[in-house]
């Protein structure tokens, strides 16, 4: 499982383990049943304090995504994909209505916005299809 940690974009780090790991869940790289690692692995491998590591858990705890298991650890729901997959639509809806706002407080045109988008797009589908 990799996460990504980014210091720098003003995401406390709890939120970002929380999103990235519910993202997997959504896309089902995490599954049903499965175990998330434990608080001491998971801090280990991203090199944080423990402490953001029993906070993003915490977080996921609350929305139902994960739940304790009795002597074993963290399991991922059986509603985890449904509630994943809201969240992760309504933040991508959120950001991309935040730089449409953005774009159009620049003055793009609807055509401007839609053809920036359609570049991206296509670079991201691109980069994808590259192995290196």
């Amino acid at each position: 499982m990799y996460l990504h940690i980014d210091a720098d974009n003003g995401v406390p780090v709890y939120e970002q383990i929380a999103r990235q790991l519910a993202f997997l869940i959504a896309d089902g790289a995490l599954k049903p049943g499965e175990l998330i690692p434990s608080v001491r692995q998971l801090a280990r491998d991203l090199a944080v304090n423990p402490n953001t590591i029993a906070r993003a858990y915490r977080q996921l705890q609350d929305q139902e995504i994960v739940e304790p298991v009795s002597g074993t650890g963290l399991e991922i729901t059986r509603r985890a994909v449904t509630i994943c997959r809201r969240e992760r639509d309504e933040w991508i809806r959120l950001r991309l209505a935040q730089i449409i706002a953005e774009a159009r407080s620049s003055r793009l045109s609807d055509s401007d916005i839609q053809r920036l988008f359609q570049t991206e797009l296509s670079a991201a589908r691109a980069d994808r299809k590259d192995p290196t």
